[in-house]
């Protein structure tokens, strides 16, 4: 450098040339924490992140309406007509959480978004569950990888309703919260499905976890309004949806539900998907409500085939408390605890606790031949979609005369009775004709009438025969064989009336 005065001018201008053709050369860095954010959107999409990647939309299915065909019912038989065939119907109020306007190919395999598998479901996009800062929530269920398609039908009941309906009571003992008086609950406002299905997944987010979700709003009444023609409606809804879905959750209220659930187990005999009624004994939108986890609970069983230890549920069951009862074994125990709902002749299938346990020798289990676990079995599915709702309970109280009480009650349409008898099959025995139950019996079996044989008692079994009273109720053509449940008995009555060929006292769902 001494040598040489100019050759530190010129090394400097050598360096500064070379590191410009260095920084030409490389990549750009690009702006603080670009990369960053579409690592994560990578990571969130579940797929290799590509710079030239467009967001997409999701599809919106057009809406769907099980149609029934054939004729209407006639004056005393409710037909439900043949199995409905799904079509497509814009005024179907069946809520899919899609956003864009292209129906999807019914083959395809969705997600939880109505997205092929690979799309990006990244943060910020359309389809991102996280709405951006300033939007509003989109009514959408999201997963990235394939999951069981569940449809939940909303029937009405305490869960769907809004807490505007109940008042807490200071005058009452320990201050309950009850309906309004006079109320009974409001079901004045239609549900939209749509708010509906925002509502689940924004209180009970877990949902998600289980199942891609639909809602459909069947119908939105007090569970005292639902019989036998609702009871048809359900079932039709449930058969035309079988092909579309992995399962079904049944949102219903808690006074009549042991009824509903068993009317549609019977008339879905062999139906072998997952049908699970449950509710609450409080509205949804309360803190201390049970709708939570009963929702989260019946999902989980729904869903319990498509996870380890993969439980094959081909049953109707009613999920309530903590427990997972088969419908047609269930009966409404209480009015205000949280486990409202009993099994008295038949186990729980599961009971919810830290994990689920399964008594899985419990379940209802079909095969192409003989009598499977924890019930009995059919080939095929073949949905009854007729009912007679001509039945009558007649509980048997002493001193009750029954020509006075009763009268002629076939002359007055009734065409079925589930005789309440005491004990095993006894009532009071009595020579006079006036008060005695064999004679009166007698007047109703000769014109017709059906009568099938219980007890009071909650368990236990039935042998009439042991009986003078009982054994001349058989001779008479009273029928009477394994126990079931009051509300099972009445139903199945109503679907022998509708179908003569079926036999009263044979198994169709485990219901014996």
């Amino acid at each position: 450098a001494l040598a040489h005065p100019h050759a530190s001018s010129a090394t400097a201008s050598t360096m500064s040339l070379a590191r410009g053709a260095a920084a030409r050369a490389a990549p750009q860095t690009p702006r603080h924490g670009v990369v960053a954010r579409r690592t994560r959107n990578a990571f969130f999409s579940g797929m290799p992140f590509s710079p030239r990647a467009k967001r997409t939309g999701r599809s919106v299915s057009l809406p769907r309406r099980a149609r029934a065909e054939g004729p209407g019912p006639s004056e005393d038989l409710l037909d439900g007509g043949p199995p409905a065939r799904v079509s497509a119907d814009p005024l179907d109020p069946v809520h899919r959480a899609f956003l864009s306007e292209d129906p999807p190919p019914e083959s395809s395999r969705l997600d939880a978004a109505g997205s092929k598998l690979g799309e990006n479901l990244g943060p910020g996009g359309k389809a991102c569950l996280v709405p951006a800062p300033g939007q509003s929530h989109r009514p959408i269920v999201y997963q990235t990888r394939p999951l069981p398609s569940v449809l939940v039908l909303h029937t009405g009941g305490t869960l769907g309703m809004s807490s505007q309906a109940l008042e807490a009571r200071d005058d009452l003992e320990g201050s309950p919260t009850v309906f309004k008086a006079g109320t009974g609950g409001d079901y004045t406002k239609p549900l939209q499905p749509g708010k509906l299905l925002l509502n689940l997944v924004t209180v009970v987010p877990e949902l998600r976890t289980f199942a891609n979700l639909e809602v459909k709003v069947l119908m939105n009444k007090d569970s005292c309004q639902i019989g036998p023609a609702d009871w048809i409606t359900i079932a039709k809804e449930l058969d035309a949806q079988r092909p579309r879905f992995d399962a079904f959750i049944v949102v219903h209220g808690t006074d009549t539900m042991a009824y509903t659930a068993s009317a549609v187990s019977l008339m879905l005999a062999g139906f072998r998907k997952p049908i699970i009624f449950t509710g609450s004994q409080l509205p949804l939108d309360m803190p201390r409500s049970d709708a939570r986890q009963n929702l989260i609970d019946a999902v989980t069983c729904a869903t319990a085939g498509f996870s380890p230890p993969h439980i094959a549920l081909e049953e109707v069951a009613v999920c309530f408390g903590g427990q997972l009862l088969r419908a047609n074994r269930t009966r409404k125990t209480s009015a205000t605890i949280y486990s409202a709902f009993g099994s008295p002749q038949y186990p729980p299938l599961a009971r919810m606790g830290v994990g689920v346990e399964w008594k899985r020798d419990a379940l209802l289990q079909f095969s192409s031949g003989g009598r499977g676990n924890g019930g009995f079995t059919h080939a095929t599915y073949t949905p009854r979609l007729k009912l007679n709702p001509n039945v009558l309970r007649v509980p048997i109280v002493p001193g009750c005369a029954p020509e006075k009480a009763y009268g002629d009650l076939y002359g007055r349409g009734v065409r079925g009775v589930v005789l309440e008898a005491f004990g095993v099959g006894n009532m009071p025995m009595s020579t006079d004709d006036v008060t005695g139950w064999i004679p009166w019996l007698r007047s109703q079996r000769d014109q017709g009438m059906m009568i099938y044989l219980t007890s009071q008692c909650e368990s236990g079994d039935m042998h009439p025969e042991l009986y003078a009273t009982g054994s001349l109720a058989l001779e008479m053509g009273a029928q009477a064989g394994p126990m079931m449940t009051l509300e099972c008995a009445v139903v199945k009555l109503m679907l022998c009336l509708a179908f003569p060929n079926l036999p009263l006292t044979v198994p169709l769902a485990g219901e014996l």
